[in-house]
């Protein structure tokens, strides 16, 4: 009898794969995202927005958050300084400038508030950066003091607002303008130049300013209102033909048309502040440089 081969056991059939039921799936995705990990992600969130708002609130300490300031400081000093040309007293006048404008805001916001203890450390920092710098200016041109009445009264203006808590009022915007370009005349003084003589720079810096302010307005705050619409529109197409008929160069009525164009078309359209701030800075830019290209 022959031997036989022993027969192979047969392999196991594969089962086909069974879906994963509610269970398996559990167990397969992980911890369930309930109330607890809901509650977990929103106070990290909040968190993380408190970091930020300290981080501005240390900013906004000593710094106001008021960045189109700058530009309203500094167009009027650079014309001034481009057209006289520049002394090394134009220097500690600019740090006293801008310190006192800091030391201004501060000390507004105290008037305010009703509570100067808040604010105690700029008032004495921006206080004593402003008498320390605005000290060599006043040896040298000692005239520059005859300015201090007309920034009493302009401050005063600021002040009542403040009280009242009105400041983004036109008049309380427009005295802070008028401080702005007065500080044309106190380069020209600094400078041995007779302050008549850049009355035109003043007036085109102070029309160029006075529109933003209209303008701004239009865009943020009163976006809404058709009679700011109207009356920027009304003031720039003024703006325009005074710079026209004034004689103030073909540049600067180029630019004044350039300003009544985005006055006129401008308003109405979903621009964030960033970016209106970074068009006026671009005007800023053109003001300067046609204002120093006719009377430099």
């Amino acid at each position: 009898m022959s031997a036989r081969t022993p027969a192979r056991p047969a392999a196991p059939r594969s089962a086909a794969p069974r879906s994963a039921g509610p269970a398996a799936a559990r167990r397969s995705a992980g911890p369930a995202a309930g109330p607890g990990s809901d509650r977990t992600a929103a106070r990290a969130a909040g968190r993380s927005g408190a970091a930020a708002r300290r981080g501005r609130g240390r900013r906004h300490r000593w710094l106001p958050p008021q960045h189109g300031a700058w530009a309203m400081l500094l167009l009027p000093y650079a014309a001034a300084v481009g057209v006289t040309g520049p002394s090394w007293p134009h220097l500690p006048l600019l740090g006293a400038w801008l310190a006192g404008y800091l030391f201004s805001y501060y000390a507004l916001l105290a008037v305010k508030t009703g509570r100067p203890a808040r604010v105690r450390p700029q008032l004495l920092l921006y206080g004593g950066a402003t008498a320390l710098l605005g000290l060599p200016v006043l040896l040298v041109r000692p005239a520059v003091l005859g300015y201090a009445p007309l920034y009493a009264v302009l401050v005063a203006v600021n002040a009542v607002h403040a009280r009242r808590r009105r400041e983004r009022t036109l008049l309380n915007d427009l005295a802070s303008v008028a401080q702005s370009v007065l500080v044309v005349f106190v380069v020209a003084t600094v400078a041995g130049v007779a302050p008549a003589t850049l009355a035109g720079v003043a007036a085109a810096v102070g029309a160029y300013l006075v529109g933003t302010v209209l303008y701004v307005k239009t865009m943020i705050r009163e976006r809404g209102s058709a009679g700011y619409r109207w009356a920027s529109a009304a003031y720039h197409l003024a703006a325009f033909v005074g710079a026209a008929v004034a004689g103030w160069g073909p540049a600067l009525a180029a630019v004044f048309a350039v300003l009544l164009l985005r006055a006129a078309l401008l308003p109405g359209r979903r621009l964030a502040p960033v970016q209106v701030g970074m068009a006026e800075l671009a005007g800023a830019l053109l003001v300067l440089g046609a204002v120093i290209a006719h009377w430099g």
